[in-house]
């Protein structure tokens, strides 16, 4: 498969975060099973959303779903004991929720080699009424520090 280039990636620096492989994502061929990308990427989020918004206004503490998931697997990844970079960035913000993208990548290759790249739809939700609720105005200020381009899925640049 073909190396992803510049324009997958966001206009400014996105945030960067290291994320660990388990023994236990590795599939019969050796490879990262595409499955536990899911994975990574909510470690990434998980990491990204307590750095962005605190301890103490975390959206995981307040609600947040998935509501869609986009992923085009650009390399294989083969099980290492080092973790791999995930960047995440906003690629767009509306009433009740926003996208992340994210470029999962080898900090250690020449190049900086991608292996995959996504996006994430979440919705901010309240689980006490079972529905979703607005952003605010401090979670969109939060979200603009990081916004992006959109991801350049291969298909996205035909």
């Amino acid at each position: 498969m073909p190396d992803v280039d510049a324009a997958s990636e966001p206009a400014g620096r996105p945030y960067r975060t290291e994320v660990p492989l388990r023994w236990s994502d590795m599939d019969a061929y050796g490879h990262v099973n595409n499955v536990q990308y899911l994975r990574l990427l909510e470690d990434a989020r998980v990491i990204g959303f307590r750095e962005w918004f605190g301890e103490e206004r975390s959206l995981l503490d307040t609600g947040v779903i998935v509501s869609r998931h986009e992923i085009e697997y650009v390399a294989p990844l083969t099980y290492r004991p080092q973790p791999i970079e995930v960047d995440m960035w906003v690629t767009s913000v509306h009433g009740a929720g926003f996208n992340l993208g994210y470029a999962v990548r080898d900090p250690e290759s020449l190049g900086e080699r991608v292996y995959a790249v996504a996006e994430t739809g979440l919705v901010l939700y309240d689980f006490t009424t079972a529905r979703p609720r607005r952003l605010t105005d401090d979670d969109r200020a939060v979200l603009a520090v990081h916004a992006g381009d959109q991801v350049a899925f291969r298909w996205s640049r035909r």
